[in-house]
């Protein structure tokens, strides 16, 4: 029984010095001395894969205010600083515009046209049966983009016009009559009819094409063709004398018509609504361009 204990004692000091030492260990009993060589041990440490590697920049917040300032004061200086100016003249109007380059295809516009440009479309219309004489007051800014989607002297356009352009009209009799609705009513007794016209569009969407070539590496032409949606007409449409009874021709004699001369150019006006005079409107313009 001694010596099983004596050699649980042993175990458990072998246990604790093996990896000090490798000398022998003698453990002394009553009768005998046993000696024991103590086998060195070995222990193993097996490193464990890094799972982190270190960043000396992480978790460290950047300062984002120079970028944030550098990149208003570049588009800042975009705005102050446009790319090119424009003089133009067509059936919008005479006028010019700012262009800025968003790249080397693209290009912002802001422009304004206007005036009286009746003339470039005859300076007259004819409404079914009447003809009419027109001055017109044009005012059409723009905001639109210039597309070069080729990369040479080809441009597509679009954008937005915001209108305000106002006709004046003054119908022409024939024959001593206004016919209208294929019924001659007597020039005389209706008098003189003028009116206004104005579409009834307040943002109108245009497109276009066109070429931009550069003469020199500041200077440059452009033409481009398109048009604009204007949409319907609102018109109205006045008589000298709305009160005096008008006759209408039979083509032999003057008889009674039962309408005044006002009802006469209510008539004239629906006409006028229902030709929808530039409810497409036109664009050709031709101009020059100076780059910065």
């Amino acid at each position: 029984m001694k010596l099983i204990k004596l050699t649980a004692i042993s175990a458990a000091v072998l246990a604790s010095t093996a990896a000090l030492a490798a000398d022998p260990v003698i453990v002394v009993d009553d009768n005998a001395a046993v000696a024991y060589e103590a086998e060195p041990v070995a222990v193993a440490y097996q490193a464990e894969p890094a799972s982190y590697a270190y960043d000396a920049n992480a978790g460290v917040v950047s300062n984002t205010t120079g970028a944030v300032v550098g990149g208003t004061k570049g588009f800042f200086n975009k705005v102050v600083n446009p790319a090119s100016v424009s003089a133009e003249v067509g059936t919008l109007g005479y006028g010019a515009n700012i262009g800025w380059s968003l790249n080397e295809k693209t290009e912002l516009q802001a422009g304004w046209a206007g005036g009286d440009v009746a003339d470039l479309f005859g300076g007259d219309f004819d409404a079914d049966d009447v003809n009419y004489d027109v001055d017109s007051d044009f005012s059409n800014p723009y905001l639109g983009v210039q597309l070069r989607p080729t990369g040479n002297w080809f441009t597509v356009g679009a954008g937005i016009i915001v209108p305000d352009n106002d006709f004046d009209v003054t119908a022409n009799s024939e024959g001593g009559t206004y016919k209208i609705n294929d019924v001659s009513y007597n020039a005389d007794d209706v008098g003189t009819l003028q009116g206004t016209m104005e579409h009834r569009n307040k943002l109108a969407p245009y497109a276009t094409i066109g070429f931009r070539p550069n003469i020199t590496n500041n200077f440059g032409l452009f033409g481009e063709i398109g048009a604009a949606y204007m949409g319907k007409t609102d018109a109205t449409v006045n008589a000298t004398d709305p009160e005096n009874v008008v006759r209408v021709s039979n083509g032999v004699t003057d008889i009674p018509s039962g309408l005044n001369a006002g009802q006469v150019a209510k008539l004239a006006e629906q006409e006028l609504e229902d030709k929808d005079w530039l409810e497409w409107l036109p664009i050709v313009k031709v101009g020059a361009t100076y780059r910065f």
